[in-house]
This record gives structure tokens, C-alpha cells and sequence, in this order.
């Protein structure tokens, strides 16, 4: 029993007389809404020794985690960053010489209520030596949003394709191949300079609660983009 030969001739990756290919790209460039923010915050505290900065900042790091947990299903994500306890030299004088202790701890919070966001890091802000970076707006990773602007680049490549073969006289014939350049979110996090915004940094506790932030929430770009290849009927040129 004889094995009978391969086909040694690869697929042609160009068209033919007979099938003439036409090859586009589709791409569509979406704004939408955010659907979630996140805010930084760092509590510090300072002392002479190792054990008072510790507890001082074991103390305000559990009334800032105790202050967002308040806000319950507004609160989609807490998460705790760095934690370090810092020694700080004397500059003067000979020998390891300790001045003072600093501690900090960093949290982030991811909010999906936007009304919440801004009476929420204006309280924050309002803690003794706490310091609030943010907000960075962002969409999911399977929002809606992705999947919207991936159909539209698919829908534009087909148009333009149809508007090549008519220029033509002819009509598409078919689908050759459709390639997924990828679907991304134009605002990563953190966002460019100018989309974030920095509340009170280190400052010492108000003696009246400040009035909530109105913060804006920055839409969002999504951009799309697909290769095409058709097939189309042979026109007469």
C-alpha cells in the first residue's frame, strides 16, 4: 500500500482571476461612560520611637478601612497597597543616630457609586494625616462597551468592502478571513496627566466636615480594530 503524495502546493494567499480578494480594515472608536473609579489613600504617622508611630498609624489605617467600609455596596473593592515603618537619621552628629519613625500604609478603593466618590474622599481628606490621590475612571474588563466597539469594526470592515467591489460593478463573493487586531480601553490606569485629581494631601483633621467634592466622571475611550479579507465575484473592468 502505496501513501499517496501531499499536496506541496501552499494556499495562495492572494486572489486570483476567478476570485479577485479584497483585504480592509474595520475600526470603531467608541465614548462612553466610566463604570467604576478608584481612589489612593495613604495614612502616615510620625514618632520618636518605633512603637508610638506603629500604633499611631495602626489607629488612623483602621479609621480610614472602618470610614470606606461605611459606604458598603458602594465600596466594590478595598484593597490594602505598601505598608513600611521608616527610620529617619539625624543629620548631625556621629553614629546611627535615630531622629524619628514614619509609617505609612496605602489603600486602594474602587467605588461604582459616583455620588458616594466625592462625600467619601472629601471625609478621607479630612483625616488626621491622610492623603487621598484619585479618581481614576475606568471601565470593566467585560463591559459591555468592548464588545460593542469589536461588532462595530467587524460591521465597518464589511462596508468598506462593499463599497470597493461596487466601485467595482461586482459584489462580495465571501469571507476569506477576519482578524482580531484587538479591542483596548484608551484609559488605562493611572490615566494621563490632567485626568486625575488630588484632594488634600497629609492634612490635619478639620474641625467642620468639608462639603462633598463634585467630581465629573471622565468618559471613556474604547477603541476597536479588525482585518478583513473577501472574496468577490470577478468584475468586468
Amino acid at each position: 500500500m502505496t501513501t499517496p503524495p501531499h499536496d506541496t502546493h501552499p494556499a495562495v494567499p492572494y486572489g486570483t482571476p476567478d476570485a479577485p480578494r479584497i483585504a480592509v480594515r474595520g475600526e470603531a472608536h467608541l465614548e462612553v461612560d466610566p463604570e467604576i473609579a478608584r481612589i489612593g489613600i495613604t495614612v502616615a504617622s510620625r514618632g520618636k520611637d518605633r512603637r508610638t508611630a506603629l500604633d499611631d498609624l495602626t489607629r488612623r489605617n483602621t479609621t480610614a478601612l472602618d470610614l470606606i467600609k461605611t459606604y458598603g455596596e458602594a465600596v466594590e473593592r478595598l484593597e490594602t497597597g505598601s505598608f513600611s515603618i521608616t527610620p529617619e537619621l539625624k543629620e548631625h552628629g556621629r553614629g546611627e543616630r535615630i531622629h524619628a519613625y514614619h509609617g505609612r500604609v496605602h489603600v486602594t478603593a474602587e467605588l461604582t457609586d459616583f455620588t458616594a466618590l466625592g462625600e467619601l474622599t472629601t471625609r478621607l481628606a479630612d483625616l488626621e494625616l491622610a492623603r487621598v490621590d484619585g479618581p481614576w475612571w475606568a471601565l470593566r474588563p467585560d463591559s459591555p462597551a468592548h464588545r460593542q466597539a469589536r461588532q462595530q469594526a467587524v460591521k465597518e470592515a464589511v462596508q468598506r468592502a462593499k463599497e470597493y467591489a461596487e466601485a467595482l460593478g461586482t459584489t462580495l463573493a465571501a469571507l476569506v478571513e477576519l482578524a482580531d487586531i484587538g479591542a483596548e480601553n484608551t484609559q488605562p490606569y493611572p490615566p494621563a496627566p490632567g485626568a486625575r485629581m488630588r484632594s488634600m494631601a497629609y492634612g490635619a483633621a478639620a474641625e467642620d466636615t468639608a462639603a462633598p467634592l463634585d467630581l465629573e466622571p471622565q468618559r471613556q475611550h474604547v477603541y476597536a480594530a479588525v482585518n478583513a479579507r473577501f472574496t468577490m465575484t470577478p468584475p468586468r473592468l
